[in-house]
């Protein structure tokens, strides 16, 4: 034979092996994929909203499973507010060999050494719920986010309240016309409840409701905390409480657990508004003790962000997943009043 076939013969084995070995560089098609891994790590496990979201999350998954015969392992984290520990649990993700990483960011001004691991292992990040900065989600193509505008939450949030003091003389305990306000903020300086809290107010006004703020208090999300605060001013305001307006479910509760213990007749209660529509949120709602919530839509947050996580994990398109700018996902609020809260409360229980 001569040399030159030789070699030809030779090249042609040697690419073959290539192929074998490494696929020369081709997508594997999904129908080869057995299986994919998932990290999820979430800012509190308490947040009653995050721990709902993310048993719609699992149930999605599990559903996915069935449909597709891919299995999906989920590893799940609590940061239980450390953003230090959040970056500890990303990086032991990453050496997992996850596929995808789920980030609910404990600070959404620092997502910087998140973002640069994942880069540096060709991760695809899909932050949700806690919005981090626009500069940040377009550092790098990879990065994407799920959740909700926050400021159509307040808006809302302020249409409840307006239409409850319009058309409920009696919420206006003194009769002196003005709604007197408090207000319980989630995190300070955090941007859903600076703007959850500037956009219901706002949104009260323009209504045509005067209002009279009386005080303010910084409760973390947190029932716990959002009675601790509402016990402090119903002992400096008392009846002149006429409005509760609470950044989620959880304080909005929380100011009704201190009403309770103050043993305040229901029907001088002060209106109290929340957002979130949380399945205890929605029980408030239905027996009376809130006025109104604001459904943040943990299903399709939960559904957009496993479909997401899914193709990014498959090599799949995504195509027809609605994604703006090529990066977000942004699911509406709805207003949840007494009229229509067993739709919402129906919608709540149903289970993927």
């Amino acid at each position: 034979m001569k040399r030159e076939n030789r070699l030809i013969i030779y090249g042609i084995i040697l690419c073959l092996l290539v192929v074998s070995i490494s696929g020369c560089g081709r997508e594997i098609p999904e129908e080869e994929i057995k299986s994919i891994k998932i990290g999820v790590t979430v800012y509190d496990q308490y947040d009653t909203f995050v721990s709902q979201l993310i048993e719609r999350f699992n149930s999605y998954a599990s559903e996915k499973e069935t449909e597709t015969g891919i299995a999906i392992n989920l590893e799940v984290y609590n940061a239980a507010d450390s953003q230090s520990t959040q970056n500890n649990q990303v990086e032991t993700m990453l050496n997992d060999r996850c596929n995808v990483i789920c980030v609910n960011l404990v600070d959404r001004t620092e997502p910087t050494t998140i973002i640069d691991m994942a880069e540096k292992n060709d991760v695809p990040v899909i932050f949700f719920n806690r919005e981090l900065v626009a500069e940040d989600l377009e550092r790098w193509d990879k990065l994407y986010y799920v959740g909700a505008k926050a400021l159509e939450s307040g808006i809302m949030e302020g249409e409840i309240a307006a239409s409850v003091f319009k058309n409920n003389p009696e919420a206006d305990k003194n009769e002196d016309g003005i709604f007197q306000y408090i207000v319980l903020e989630g995190e300070a300086g955090h941007q859903d409840a600076i703007v959850r809290t500037e956009y219901s107010v706002s949104t009260i006004i323009e209504k045509g409701v005067e209002v009279e703020k009386l005080n303010y208090a910084i409760a973390n999300w947190n029932r716990a905390q959002a009675q601790t605060k509402m016990a402090q001013m119903l002992g400096e305001y008392g009846n002149s409480i006429e409005l509760v307006l609470a950044n989620n479910d959880d304080m909005a509760l929380g100011a009704i657990d201190a009403l309770k213990a103050a043993e305040i007749n229901p029907e001088r209660w002060p209106v109290v508004v929340g957002i979130d529509g949380t399945s205890v949120g929605l029980e408030a709602v239905k027996n009376g003790e809130m006025a109104g919530t604001v459904y943040n839509d943990k299903e399709g947050q939960a559904k957009a962000m496993l479909e997401l996580a899914y193709r990014l994990s498959t090599g799949g398109s995504l195509s027809g997943l609605d994604l703006e700018n090529g990066k977000y996902i942004r699911l509406p609020y709805a207003k949840v009043g007494p009229d229509d809260v067993e739709e919402y409360m129906n919608r709540d229980s149903r289970v993927p």
